[in-house]
């Protein structure tokens, strides 16, 4: 006897019914729609890259989320665990064919073996820009302005964009002697949020982190400024278009992967408590470090997965995307099917998503159906409307019911 085998998702991976992937695919299309308006032009790589590509540049904490595993060639591969890494080996390669500077995004998922929870997945879907070419303030000020774009335009009323400079910390660790140990105190640091300043403290302390040394490290981040450089986007920002209030300089804000050369950002909602829906920040060494030309980088990465429980959490889910399709034609039967058939291939061709009910139910159940789908209208033509060349069309929403010809029919569906 076959064994019965139990239907299960795996934890930390999730299943996305069509009303879950309306909300994906709306703010999947607001951010194109902005990253192209700035610029950004596609791309995608593999899910899978040889682990050498992606070991060595994170720092050992990451190192351990990450799903490395043999294939069956025997060859050490990995799940991608973010789209730098991956973008960085494509500039490695394809150096000669990419005109500079070049801005791309990027929109797959990634895999991180961590423990799930509220807004933590182990599969999510990031959504990258990134600037490759001479550096200029002006590329980071743009990204803010991205961000802010994208974010209203999504309903977002109160978010924030933080901005610190990973230089502006070196210099921090090092007046407090502490440069040599720099990614172990920064991966500390970063922590700030989630277990407080005391929590850090014991944690530097069972690092081996002199008392003295931690307190120097608190009374240097609470007395810093933006540097010169930091200090020129934060100046260019307000001339992007973006309200003072939507960001602001954080100088305990670290962004935890090692490859982090200069300018850091992460914007934070209020409610609900997410943690960050996005981050990014300037790595100017990485692309190097694959093999390619010495090319400085700059970029951020919108955590579409937060983004979207943010979206349903807050209610700021318009009505027209709960579904795309306007109506139903109802199916009586081989009587009228031809007249029902030609109806919806019209419909079609007017590029007015559609759907005709595939058997000849009750009228009731194929408008409940059309109910539970979120359509307005429900459209039939039974005998008497094919003999009149007519069409009944009906308003799900407010019951009302009447005759109408295919150009009227088409102008009120164009129309609502």
């Amino acid at each position: 006897m076959k064994t019965k085998i139990k239907a299960q998702t795996l934890k930390g991976f999730r299943d996305f019914l069509p009303p879950e992937m309306a909300v994906r695919n709306y703010v999947k299309n607001i951010l194109i729609e902005t990253f192209e308006t700035f610029g950004f032009l596609p791309l995608e790589t593999p899910v899978l890259e040889y682990a050498s590509t992606l070991t060595g540049k994170n720092g050992a904490e990451i190192e351990k989320l990450m799903y490395i595993f043999k294939d069956n060639g025997d060859r050490e591969v990995g799940l991608r665990y973010d789209l730098t890494i991956p973008v960085s080996k494509v500039l490695a390669i394809y150096q000669n064919e990419i005109q500079l500077p070049f801005k791309r995004y990027q929109i797959q998922p990634v895999y991180r073996a961590e423990k799930p929870q509220k807004g933590r997945y182990r599969e999510f879907t990031q959504c990258d820009i990134d600037v490759f070419g001479p550096p200029s303030p002006i590329n980071e000020a743009e990204l803010v302005a991205i961000i802010y774009s994208a974010l209203t335009k999504l309903g977002f009323k109160q978010f924030t964009v933080r901005l610190n400079s990973r230089a502006i910390l070196s210099q921090i660790l090092s007046q407090s002697g502490l440069e040599d140990q720099k990614n172990t105190v920064l991966q500390s640091i970063d922590k700030l949020d989630k277990i407080g300043q005391d929590g850090v403290k014991d944690e530097l302390i069972s690092k081996g982190i002199k008392p003295a040394q931690i307190d120097q490290i608190f009374d240097y981040i609470k007395s810093a400024q933006p540097d010169e450089y930091l200090q020129q986007v934060i100046d260019l920002i307000t001339q992007f278009g973006v309200p003072k209030e939507f960001y602001s300089f954080d100088p305990t804000l670290v962004r935890g992967l090692d490859y982090y050369t200069g300018t850091i950002l992460e914007t934070s909602v209020e409610e609900p408590k997410v943690g960050s829906i996005g981050g990014g920040g300037r790595y100017d060494n990485l692309i190097a470090t694959l093999g390619g030309p010495d090319l400085p980088a700059v970029g951020y990465s919108f955590g579409l997965d937060r983004i979207v429980d943010v979206i349903q959490e807050l209610n700021l889910i318009p009505d027209a995307i709960k579904t795309k399709t306007k109506i139903l034609v109802v199916n009586f039967g081989a009587e009228t099917q031809k007249e029902n058939i030609d109806l919806i291939t019209k419909l079609r061709q007017q590029e007015i998503p559609s759907i005709i009910y595939p058997t000849a139910e009750k009228l009731g159940k194929q408008i409940k159906y059309a109910e539970s789908l979120n359509i307005k209208y429900v459209a039939f033509i039974g005998s008497n409307e094919a003999k009149n060349n007519q069409i009944m069309l009906k308003n799900i929403e407010t019951t009302d019911q009447k005759l109408v010809d295919f150009a009227e029919l088409i102008k009120i569906l164009k129309n609502n």
